[in-house]
C-alpha cells in the first residue's frame, strides 16, 4: 500500500512532462473539468457580488424604523366581525 520512490518519481516524470509539452489538457475529459470548475467558480464569485451589493444598498438606502401606519376614526370602525351586529 506504500508508494514507493520509483513510483513517485514516475509520477512527477509524468507531470513535468505534460507541463513541458505545454499540453496542460491531454483529453476531453480533462478540458471538461476544467470548464466545470471555472463555472463553478464563477456561480460562487457571482453570489459573493450580489450578497455583498445587497448588503451594501440595505445599509445605505435603509432609513430608520419603520413607521406605524396611522389608521383614521372611521375605518377603524369598520373593520372586524365585531361591528357586524351594531350596524342596522
Amino acid at each position: 500500500m506504500g508508494l514507493s520512490v520509483e513510483d513517485l518519481e514516475t509520477t512527477a516524470q509524468e507531470v513535468l512532462g505534460k507541463l513541458r509539452s505545454r499540453q496542460p489538457f491531454q483529453s476531453k475529459w480533462d478540458t471538461a473539468a476544467f470548464i466545470i470548475l471555472l463555472v463553478f467558480i464563477s456561480a460562487v464569485l457571482l453570489l459573493l457580488l450580489l450578497a455583498g451589493i445587497h448588503c451594501c444598498c440595505c445599509t445605505c438606502c435603509s432609513r430608520g424604523p419603520p413607521r406605524s401606519q396611522k389608521v383614521s376614526p372611521k375605518k377603524e370602525g369598520r373593520r372586524g366581525v365585531d361591528n357586524l351586529a351594531l350596524e342596522p
